[in-house]
């Protein structure tokens, strides 16, 4: 038995969409409110398969986690221990490793098993264990597990050899407990990072310079619990953008920070895309006339975000001419593109690339959602394409998008959840 998404193509979506928190923010705030020594209190957490598993994982550790409200939870570190993370859950979620940083800064030890997520090609945490072992750390891997420990953190300048956002947090998390002051040059400077380091200075630490590229943490005894509030989830934001300028007359994506989707916003424009931006929200009118294909390369923030290169593909089957989208992060995330030209899409992919030439109709068909992103990829091919979308694998979608079937439904669109055999 196995659920999937059903989507009828050429409804038109109209009206407002509201954005939940950001997961990419969660998944590392969550793990770093174990760092306090008392109740945190996070407001905005998107109710998405990826907090429940990290909820597991606090219970294991002892820490106590409430549901206050819908997206309010109490995270109570009071009763927590350092037992070894070697259990399923680990497995199933890449963001799982933020408990390395937090664990080895909060005891000096932590014991753990090779975290999972999507497979997107080689994604190594040597860089969060080179700056472990720089803190001060010994970094040993038996029988599958990772044991990282130290008598004493001790602060340190770590050079980042790729400006790694994991690995920055990381770092900081362990870093905060460290005696004096610890230096990360080439430090990632996306807007998750700002979010994790305010939480942790509203805790009491003392971090400076997030969203540059040197951060500098002077570590502290203890710290207390908080109230924070997450941002909201600029790659879920991105992708109502980019399905409203494919599929909607009008529409509103609001509790947004525009200045997040900047390159998004200024490649729409330069296809045909017509839209306004105001403080906390956009306005997409649909296409101007007919859209012209572009060239897009992913970089770190703040150019091109490689999460959104996926739904964007889609968009640009639509598009007159050629468009090229390079990949420099994850060179192996073009699994959607096979997906795509079992739809009807003209694509060829030759990595580090994948050249779309459009416009096509699409048409429906069943597909698989390989990773989050490709499923975001997918829901927006199954609004345009002609006849029924069936979306396989939609964990993954799950994963990373609260409620999108609900929210699409409220717009217009014609989703449904089915169980097939």
């Amino acid at each position: 038995m196995e659920e999937v998404i059903k989507i009828e193509g050429g409804h038109r979506l109209n009206g407002t969409v509201r954005i939940s928190g950001s997961k990419n923010a969660t998944v590392a705030l969550i793990p770093a409110a174990v760092l306090a020594y008392g109740p945190v209190t996070i407001c905005g957490v998107p109710n998405i398969s990826d907090v429940r598993s990290l909820s597991v994982l606090l219970n294991e550790l002892g820490v106590q986690v409430t549901k206050k409200q819908e997206d309010i939870i109490i995270i109570d570190p009071t009763g927590m221990e350092n037992r070894p993370l070697v259990g399923e859950s680990v497995s199933k979620l890449r963001a799982s490793y933020y408990f390395m940083g937090a664990l080895l800064g909060k005891y000096g030890r932590v014991e753990m098993k090779m975290p999972g997520g999507c497979y997107l090609g080689p994604r190594p945490i040597d860089l969060h264990l080179k700056g472990f072992e720089a803190l001060g750390a010994s970094v040993q891997y038996e029988r599958g597990s990772y044991i990282i420990e130290a008598k004493e953190l001790v602060g340190n300048k770590i050079f980042l050899d790729i400006s790694s956002v994991g690995a920055t947090i990381n770092i900081m998390m362990a870093a905060v407990y460290a005696k004096g002051r610890t230096t990360i040059e080439n430090a990632a400077k996306e807007p998750e990072i700002i979010d994790i380091a305010t939480m942790l200075n509203k805790m009491g630490a003392h971090i400076r310079g997030m969203g540059t590229s040197v951060i500098t943490i002077d570590g502290v005894d203890r710290l207390m619990g908080c109230f924070h509030e997450i941002i909201p989830d600029r790659i879920e934001a991105a992708t109502y953008v980019v399905l409203a300028a494919a599929a909607a007359d009008e529409m509103v994506i609001e509790n947004i920070i525009p200045q997040h989707l900047d390159a998004l916003l200024m490649k729409l424009d330069e296809i045909g895309i017509d839209l306004e931006v105001e403080v906390d929200k956009v306005k997409v009118h649909g296409m101007k006339g007919e859209l012209k294909g572009t060239a897009i390369k992913t970089k770190p923030y703040p150019g091109f975000a490689t999460d959104i290169q996926q739904p964007l593909t889609t968009l640009l089957t639509q598009a007159n001419g050629q468009s090229i989208i390079t990949e420099t992060i994850y060179p192996e995330r073009f699994k959607h593109c096979g997906e795509l030209k079992k739809m009807g899409a003209h694509i060829d992919v030759m990595v580090p690339s994948c050249f779309i030439n459009g416009p096509v109709r699409l048409s429906g068909t069943e597909v698989v959602a390989t990773d989050l992103r490709c499923g975001a990829a997918l829901v927006v091919a199954g609004l345009i394409a002609d006849g029924i979308t069936e979306i396989h694998d939609i964990y993954h979608i799950d994963r990373g998008y609260e409620n999108l079937d609900g929210k699409l439904s409220e717009l217009g669109a014609h989703i449904w959840r089915e169980t097939i055999e």
